[in-house]
Parts: C-alpha cells; structure tokens; sequence
C-alpha cells in the first residue's frame, strides 16, 4: 500500500522504520507536529520522527492544523491508501480521516478499550496493572473508540517506569503496526468493534497528579513515582522548594517514620509513607541535574524529624 505515516515523539520512530523496512508498502510521505523550541537556546528543532524521515528522504508535511487547506490539499494529491499513526499529537478532522481508502489506523500503548487517552501507559503503572499492552485500531471521530485490528500483550515489571515500558513496547508495537498494514492489504484482517465493557480513561498526566501523597501506602507512591518518569516527574516539596523524585524503592522493613519524615543512613534516604518506608534513590532539586538521593542528603543536611511534603 500507498501509506502517509503520522507521528511526533521518539517512541514513533521504531514504527516508522518498520514500515519504511517493508518491501510491501511505500511510506510517501510523513506528517508530523511543527518544529518546537528545545533546549537552553530554545531554537526550533525538527521531530525526531520528521528528522528519521528526512535521513530517508521522504518528504515531510508538518502542519499547524491538520485541517489546514494546503495539508488537506496536499494529502489528497499523494493519495494515501491508509495512513498509520503512532503518536502524532494531534486530533484528525473527518475531511482528513476521509481521504485514504482504507483509513487512518492508529497504535496505541493499552489493551483497548482499557486507558483510552494521551497517557495509558502512565495510568497503568500507576493503577498497579500487572499487564498492558499495544493495540492497532481503524481511527474514528471518538476518543479511541475505534474498532481494532490486533494487540499484543507486555509484562508490567515491578521496577517499570513509564519510559522503561513505553520503550519496549515501542519496538513490539512497531511490529504489530507493519503486521497490520499487510493484513489490512491482503484482505486477511478484519477490524472487530471495542467491547462496551471494560473502558478506562488515560487523560494526560497534570502536575498536581504527580505530587506525592505521604499519606498514601508505599505502593501507591513507587506507583506514582514510576508511571511520572521520566516526564513530567514525581514531586513533593522540601525546605518550601520543589523536589523532584526520580526512583524509589519499596522498602518493607524500614518502619516507624511518619508520613514524609525522612531517616537518612550513611548511604541511604528513606521516607515514611501510610505504611511502610520507600527509599529515595535519585532525586532532582529544583534548578539543578538529578542526582543520587544520599549525597542531596548529605548536601542539605537533614534534621533530625524533617519532612517531606511541607
């Protein structure tokens, strides 16, 4: 087929090679977000997947608004016979979902219709889920409520964090997307309808989300701290100033501390929760790099009885 692949971050690029690797489809053309400011200059920078596609020499369209006239124009002349997307980071109007014949076909980091959204691998992680996964479903005007082609399934691992899984199923989705596209080619795969039961949303993680809760059990704070990393990153405040939380530790055995107070060892941090203690392993101060959670404590100095939080 004849494809216009759509999408944004580095977690679309393993899809993109996938599709450009295959010998039964031709990906035309690419549509990605426009440049972005990053950076300490703030200078406009390429996508990473439009900075993929250009080493390979497809042409890029990056439109403001994908229901700009000079895209939409555009997109109709190159005639797409479907249009992948993973990421893309826009919402598709129907005058766009309705130029290639066989649609635009979206992969998404669930097991649909479980955390329809921007975040489903964040909510996963933090919703305790011991499995998740990556699906491929026919894009319609609902928030990915599409009927769906294919899944595959991924461990969640008790030390994931949302970059970790994201990562891995990156490369699995990948796979499951170029599969898709020579199913929906041949005539092998037939889209099936979502189940009504079942659905979760994934809303876009705010920073208020990310502020740790002492109160919570240890469970619910490794939860937080692993599904907002790398971004936006788990908080709490310390001395008045933000706090970011890198990685954490359950630490089962290390009781007695109340919610927030911080017991520094030689070489290790622990904070009480509304059960047991979690270590703090790296943690990132604010304005500063991260860094190994003993030597910030060593660095300001704990008193005895100090808390986190306040």
């Amino acid at each position: 087929m004849r494809l216009v692949f759509a999408g944004t971050p580095e977690v679309a690029v393993p899809a993109l090679d996938a599709l450009i690797a295959s010998e039964r489809h031709e990906v035309a053309a690419v549509v990605t977000r426009p440049d972005a400011p990053a950076g300490r200059g703030r200078r406009l920078v390429a996508s990473p997947v439009a900075q993929r596609a250009e080493e390979a020499g497809i042409e890029v369209l990056k439109p403001a608004r994908p229901r700009d006239e000079d895209f939409l124009a555009r997109l109709r002349e190159i005639a797409p016979d479907c249009c992948p997307v993973v990421a893309y980071g826009a919402l598709l109007p129907g005058v766009a979902l309705d130029v290639p014949a066989r649609g635009w076909v979206n992969l998404h980091f669930s097991l649909l219709p479980a955390w329809r959204g921007a975040a489903p691998v964040q909510h996963a992680i933090m919703a305790g889920d011991e499995v998740t996964g990556a699906s491929t479903f026919l894009i319609e005007e609902g928030l990915d409520s599409g009927p769906v082609y294919g899944v595959v399934t991924e461990e969640i691992r008790p030390t994931d964090t949302s970059g970790d899984l994201l990562t891995r199923l990156a490369f699995a989705g990948a796979g499951l997307l170029a599969a898709t596209m020579d199913g929906i080619e041949d005539g092998t795969l037939r889209a099936v309808p979502q189940p009504a039961e079942g659905v979760s949303l994934a809303p876009k993680i705010t920073v208020e989300d990310a502020r740790v809760d002492w109160t919570a059990p240890a469970l619910r704070v490794d939860r937080v701290v692993r599904g907002c990393s790398p971004a936006p990153g788990a908080w709490t405040l310390f001395r008045g100033e933000r706090l970011k939380l890198r990685q954490t530790a359950l630490a089962p055995d290390r009781t007695g501390l109340a919610p927030g107070e911080l017991a520094v060892g030689k070489n290790t941090v622990h904070a009480g929760t509304g059960s047991h203690a979690v270590e703090l392993l790296w943690v990132q101060p604010q304005g500063r790099k991260p860094m190994a959670a003993a030597d910030w404590a060593r660095g300001v100095r704990i008193a005895r009885g100090e808390r986190l939080g306040e």
